[in-house]
């Protein structure tokens, strides 16, 4: 029995057969991820989540520039790769290697980000 299969065997054993909904198991360490897309729909949202946060405190403070754009996308692949990485602890080869998992939903997030923070730059910093 390989140790991925022994580690969902066990924790279907300690939730008394009952099933984890998806957020409660993106917040708990080291979560068993039965389905692949729900492991990757969790990555895309929560690169969505930081894009609306990092763009209104972009918008907020008055950053500018390729230097906001840099931080930002070192931000996101950081956060998520720590994430994935050490917080879940997934393999990362049953996702299609590393790269796969950092810049799973990366484009819609750094749209997202920019339309954000252009609103609230716009709207707080100019007449």
């Amino acid at each position: 029995m390989s140790s991925s299969s022994k580690r969902k065997e066990e924790s279907h054993l300690l939730n008394g057969g009952v099933k984890q909904s998806t957020w409660s198991k993106a917040f708990n360490s080291k979560a068993v991820w039965e389905e692949k897309d729900e492991f990757l729909d969790v990555i895309y949202w929560l690169r969505q989540i930081i894009a609306v946060i990092l763009g209104v405190i972009w918008g907020v403070a008055p950053l500018k520039g390729f230097l906001g754009i840099a931080i930002f996308c070192v931000i996101n692949a950081g956060v998520l790769y720590v994430y994935f990485s050490s917080f879940q602890q997934v393999d990362e080869e049953e996702y299609g290697g590393t790269w796969e998992l950092t810049k799973e939903g990366f484009m819609t997030s750094f749209a997202l980000f920019l339309v954000v923070w252009i609103i609230f730059y716009t709207a707080l910093h100019f007449d």
